[in-house]
C-alpha cells in the first residue's frame, strides 16, 4: 500500500504530540521515535522500499532529484507541515536499502528561558564582535541553542542578522533586527561562495551552519577581525578540543599563526550535552562555557599553555559566567532538575563532581578571581 502524503503527516503529527526529537524510517523496518535519547519503534507494519521511496517523494522538492530517486546516495533537505513542525532530513542508502533520518524542529522559535539557559548565554549573543562557537555531539541542541540565541538578539538590536545554513531549521521573523536566512543548495551553491558574499551584504551578525574546513574558518575569523559577530557550530565535545579541532585543519606552517588569530578573536565557546530530567519526561542541556579572558587568551596563543585553559574556566564562574560540565552538571542536580545517577554518569570527572557536591561550586582561589576576566 502507497504511503500517501496524509499517512506522512499523520505520523509526523504523532511524533509531534509525542515529545519526539527525530523519527528513523527504514526499509523493512518499523519507523522509530527517539524520545528522550532512546528509539523506541512505532506500532505498525515494516516499512517496505517502495514506502519508504514514498516518503522521499513527499519530502524531496527538486524534480531532478526525485526521478533519481533509485540512484541517489544521499541528500540533505528540509520540509516545511504548516501550522505544525518544520523538518530537516537526510536521505541514505545502506546495504541496497533506503533509510531517512527525520529531525523535527518546533515551529516557535525557542528562548534561552526556555530552554533553561545559564544567563550568561545572552550576554555572549549580545556581543559587539568576535567568533562565538556552539559544539557538542550531532543531536546535543545546538541548532536550538544558537537559535534561541538570535531570537534574543532579534528582541533587542536593531542589526542585519545572515545566517548560511545546510538546511535552514527555524525561520525567524523580523522583530528589531533585520534577518536573511540563506540555504546552501537553494540560495548558494555552498557555504565558501555564500561566506565570500556575505561580507559585502551588510551584516552585523553572521551565523554559519558548521565550520567544516580551513576555508571557512578563515573566513569566519576575517569576518571576526573585521568588526563583525560570527556564530558557528563545530562537532567537537568541549573547548580545548575544539581549539584543538580549528587548528588541527589548517597546514602545519599555517597553525602558529591561525593559533594566535583564534586567541584574538574567539569570544566565547558554548559546548553542550542533553541530559534525561529526573521526571524522565523530557532533557536539559549542561554546558560548558568559555568566555576569553587575558589568561584564555594568552593560553590559547601559546600551545604550551593551553591546557591551563580549564583552570580559567573553573576559576571564571563566580565572575565572567564561565562553567565547567562538571560545575553546571552539579548546578542542575542541586535544583532538582536531574538525578544523581545522570549527574554521576554525565559527568566529565567524577572526581570533580564528587568534590562540587560536597563544597558547592566555588571560586578554587578567592583572593585572585576578579583579576584574571
Amino acid at each position: 500500500m502507497a504511503i500517501e502524503a496524509k499517512d506522512f503527516v499523520k505520523l509526523v503529527k504523532s511524533a509531534v504530540s509525542n515529545g519526539v526529537s527525530d523519527i528513523h524510517i527504514r526499509t523493512n523496518e518499523k519507523p522509530c521515535f527517539r524520545v528522550r535519547g532512546d528509539l523506541i519503534p512505532v506500532k505498525m507494519d515494516p516499512l517496505t522500499y517502495d514506502d519508504v521511496k514514498d516518503c522521499a517523494k513527499i519530502l524531496i522538492k527538486d524534480e531532478n532529484a526525485k526521478a533519481q530517486l533509485d540512484t541517489l546516495k544521499e541528500l540533505d533537505g528540509s520540509f516545511q507541515i504548516p501550522k505544525l513542525c518544520r523538518l530537516r532530513y537526510n536521505l541514505m542508502r545502506y546495504q541496497g536499502k533506503m533509510g531517512i533520518i527525520l529531525r523535527i524542529i518546533d515551529s516557535e522559535i525557542p528562548t534561552t528561558e526556555k530552554l533553561g539557559l545559564p544567563k550568561s548565554i545572552n550576554k555572549i549573543a549580545m556581543t559587539h564582535n568576535g567568533l562565538v562557537l556552539v559544539t557538542g555531539a550531532t543531536g546535543s541542541g545546538k541548532s536550538s541553542t544558537l537559535a534561541a540565541m538570535i531570537n534574543y538578539v532579534n528582541k533587542n538590536k536593531a542589526v542585519h542578522i545572515l545566517t548560511l545554513e545546510d538546511p535552514v531549521e527555524y525561520i525567524h521573523s523580523p522583530i528589531k533586527a533585520r534577518i536573511t536566512q540563506r540555504e546552501i543548495g537553494e540560495d548558494t551553491d555552498d557555504f565558501t561562495a555564500a561566506l565570500r558574499s556575505a561580507l559585502r551584504q551588510d551584516p552585523d551578525i553572521i551565523l554559519i551552519g558548521e565550520m567544516r574546513d580551513a576555508e571557512t574558518i578563515s573566513i569566519a575569523l576575517k569576518a571576526a577581525e573585521t568588526g563583525h559577530l560570527v556564530f558557528g557550530t563545530v562537532h567537537t565535545t568541549d573547548a580545548l578540543n575544539t581549539i584543538g579541532r580549528l587548528i588541527s585543519m589548517f597546514p602545519p606552517e599555517e597553525q602558529d599563526a591561525v593559533r594566535v588569530r583564534i586567541a584574538d578573536n574567539l569570544y566565547a565557546t558554548v559546548s553542550q550535552r542533553l541530559l534525561k530530567t529526573v521526571d524522565g519526561k523530557g532533557r536539559v542541556a549542561a554546558q560548558e562555557i568559555m568566555i576569553t579572558s587575558p589568561g584564555i587568551k594568552e593560553a590559547i596563543a601559546d600551545s604550551t599553555k593551553t591546557s591551563d585553559i580549564y583552570t580559567y574556566i573553573t576559576k571564571g564562574k563566580k565572575g565572567s559566567g564561565t562553567q565547567t560540565f562538571d560545575q553546571h552538571i552539579t548546578d542542575l542536580y542541586n535544583e532538582g532538575k536531574i538525578s544523581l545517577e545522570e549527574a554521576r554518569a554525565s559527568a566529565t570527572s567524577p572526581d570533580d563532581f564528587e568534590r562540587n557536591l560536597m563544597f558547592g561550586n566555588q571560586d578554587n582561589d578567592d583572593d585572585e578571581d576578579d583579576d584574571f576576566y
